[in-house]
């Protein structure tokens, strides 16, 4: 990648910021139609409970409509364990990777679902990232906002094959990708401890590269915008790093855009809702031992006390940046 850029400066994602940049709400009049429509494509015989924790948290985060593609081997465990949702039953390789036949039972939905999250639970990336090329094209002239999460980010590493080897792969229109540090050392090549060190010129490059929004997660996750600007949220816990927690984060992101919100705007307030659901749960059970399937349940609440006149604020208000990207 290039060398390493700094951002001219760092908007912290505080309870002023996402005040100021209110989440678009629905007419009081509205159906579930007007609040948005997710499409959650992933899980795997091994882990269907990646993309039930992901589909949760869409619906938590405000999503009026979900629709589930998963492997037909678990197709059936997962629409018992969400009566919300229409799931669809994929055909899988042995390695439990999703057949690009799943392409042809997509397609239809392109028209109909505001935000697309692919990855949570699914194995196989080669073959994960053959279907993501595949159905990339269809969903961004349809003008759906694409959240890519897990296996499905290693599309970066696998383009098509007409694609010149010598650059990185380059989004069409920008997408949401969710990695910890370790996955951004298997995207980027770069050793992890020089992530940890120092993210904020790593995502920014990523982000301009790739033309994507780069939610780079840690105990101080940032979030970089293909045009430069850089946020940062310092907060959660301990207890927050947990299997399942990134799903979690990936479904609210996911949920958030549905719902209209912009890119940036989603990644933001997705990673403060996250953060202070384990801030939460900790007060109440304890700092280790909640689960990934409970944080989840705080987001309704939090999401009208962040937004409310009379919520307490201790954190330094500071001025909130130019919002940037497009709901789709």
């Amino acid at each position: 990648m290039d060398t390493p850029t700094r951002a001219t400066a760092v908007h912290d994602v505080d309870t002023a910021l996402l005040r100021s940049w209110a989440v678009p709400m629905p007419a009081i009049e509205g159906d579930k139609e007007i609040r948005g429509h997710v499409l959650v494509l992933g899980g795997s015989s091994e882990m269907p409970g990646a993309i039930i924790l992901a589909a949760t948290a869409a619906l938590r985060a405000g999503a009026g409509k979900l629709t589930v593609a998963t492997g037909r081997s678990v197709a059936q465990l997962v629409a018992l364990a969400m009566p919300e949702a229409r799931v669809i039953g994929l055909e899988e390789h042995d390695s439990a990777g999703i057949k690009l036949d799943a392409v042809a039972r997509l397609d239809p939905l392109a028209e109909r679902v505001d935000t697309i999250l692919v990855g949570p639970g699914m194995r196989d990336e080669p073959a994960t990232a053959e279907l993501v090329h595949a159905l990339l094209p269809r969903f961004e002239a349809a003008g759906t906002t694409v959240v890519l999460d897990a296996c499905a980010m290693g599309a970066l590493l696998h383009p098509p094959g007409d694609w010149p080897p010598d650059r990185p792969w380059r989004f069409e229109r920008p997408v949401i990708l969710t990695p910890h540090a370790g996955e951004m050392a298997h995207l980027t090549g770069i050793a992890k401890e020089d992530i940890c060190l120092d993210p904020d010129p790593h995502a920014l490059v990523a982000a301009r590269d790739w033309n994507a929004m780069v939610v780079l997660k840690g105990a101080r996750t940032v979030i970089a915008t293909p045009n430069g600007t850089l946020y940062q949220h310092e907060g959660g816990n301990v207890g927050l790093a947990i299997s399942g927690s990134g799903d979690v984060l990936a479904g609210i992101i996911a949920g958030l855009a549905a719902r209209g919100a912009a890119l940036d705007q989603a990644a933001c307030w997705g990673v403060a809702l996250h953060a202070r659901s384990g801030e939460q749960l900790a007060r109440r059970m304890g700092t280790l031992g909640y689960l990934a399937r409970e944080i989840s349940q705080e987001i309704p609440a939090l999401l009208e006390q962040i937004a409310g006149k009379d919520a307490v604020d201790h954190e330094t208000i500071r001025p909130a940046p130019v919002a940037w990207g497009t709901g789709a």
